[in-house]
């Protein structure tokens, strides 16, 4: 398959595959376990234990550090990471000055920057709206749109110790 035709994965979207409790968690949980090709940057791997080790009261999921590292492994496995290449910040760089964004918007960014020079057309996420301002650069869908537009295939192993703590 050629990188046009790879989904790009947002960190959203591998919470919802850890936390049984959320309302996407069964498509995003599929879409990690069966779709292929997947794609993520290290950034989403950062930004995911950040949120998976954060207290339950502070918007996290207040799971161990172990237990993080452990679906960190799992993802590993199941999607590729992207290398930070040195392309990435000049064109982040230009799209932060053609597109209006601050704060975490800069994330959304980033992450937009890396399919860019990695030509990578879309990204899976919940934050469609987040990523609305770059509609020129990416495509955004859901993971249940993602799994209409590719079916799942089983040849992937699936997913261990996605939980959520108490």
């Amino acid at each position: 398959m050629t990188t046009a035709e790879q989904f790009l994965v947002d960190t959203n979207v591998l919470l919802e595959a850890t936390d049984e409790r959320r309302q996407h968690h069964k498509d995003a949980r599929t879409l990690v376990e069966t779709v292929n090709p997947l794609v993520l940057p290290a950034q989403v791997i950062r930004e995911y234990l950040a949120v998976a080790t954060r207290p339950i009261p502070a918007n996290g999921l207040g799971m161990s550090m172990a237990d993080a590292l452990e679906n960190v492994r799992q993802f590993r496995i199941l999607i590729r990471l992207l290398p930070e290449e040195k392309p990435i910040l000049p064109t982040f760089l230009k799209l932060i000055e053609t597109v209006p964004c601050a704060g975490k918007r800069i994330h959304d960014a980033h992450l937009v920057a890396t399919a860019m020079v990695h030509r990578v057309r879309t990204v899976v996420s919940l934050n469609g709206d987040d990523l609305a301002p770059f509609a020129r650069e990416v495509a955004v869908v859901t993971p249940s749109q993602a799994l209409r537009q590719r079916p799942p295939v089983r040849s992937k192993p699936t997913l261990r110790a996605h939980r959520r703590s108490r």
